[in-house]
């Protein structure tokens, strides 16, 4: 009976990890969107105008909630309901929206489908290099080393060896040609 209440306990403390800390990462804004993934129930976004959790639907939410929420959903490895939030989007050519759809539909094993919105970004902004980033991933995860060069190179042009995105991807290339 003692050990039963002690796992039951575990359990509980790992899944309240899950719940309780904020995410954040590359891009983040950190505005809101982590409530999105703290306290928001599975199909629901925060809302900053209205300060709680509601269903998202087109028109609702302006864009930058809407990435902020896609964003969060990402990060937090929710990436079909990312996808569901970031195509609700008014403006279907934003690339910080594009950008976290590819990295939703890659992550969920759609690295194709991926791989196209990371080239709509780039095609609108080129200078976008967290999309090159995660572009030079996805062509290390199709097994394309020369593909994923051609972004750090790029990424070297625009920003250094110095910037965080150059670190990132040239961290990946080095782990794949390890492997």
């Amino acid at each position: 009976m003692h050990k039963r209440m002690l796992i039951q306990a575990a359990t509980a403390l790992v899944a309240l990890q899950f719940f309780a800390v904020p995410v954040f990462a590359a891009g983040s804004s950190s505005g809101g969107s982590d409530q999105t993934v703290t306290q928001c129930k599975k199909g629901e976004v925060w809302d900053k105008k209205k300060k709680k959790c509601v269903a998202p639907q087109e028109g609702m939410l302006d864009d930058d909630s809407i990435y902020d929420a896609g964003h969060a959903l990402a990060m937090a490895g929710r990436y079909d309901e990312a996808i569901s939030v970031l195509t609700l989007a008014a403006n279907k050519q934003d690339p910080r929206i594009l950008n976290y759809l590819g990295y939703s539909h890659r992550h969920s094993g759609r690295v194709t489908v991926g791989l196209g919105y990371y080239e709509e970004a780039l095609r609108i902004d080129p200078n976008y290099t967290l999309v090159r980033e995660y572009l030079g991933e996805a062509h290390l995860q199709i097994g394309d080393l020369a593909g994923a060069q051609q972004q750090l190179m790029e990424i070297e042009k625009r920003t250094g060896k110095g910037s965080r995105e150059y670190g990132m991807l040239s961290e990946q290339i080095d782990r794949f040609m390890r492997s």
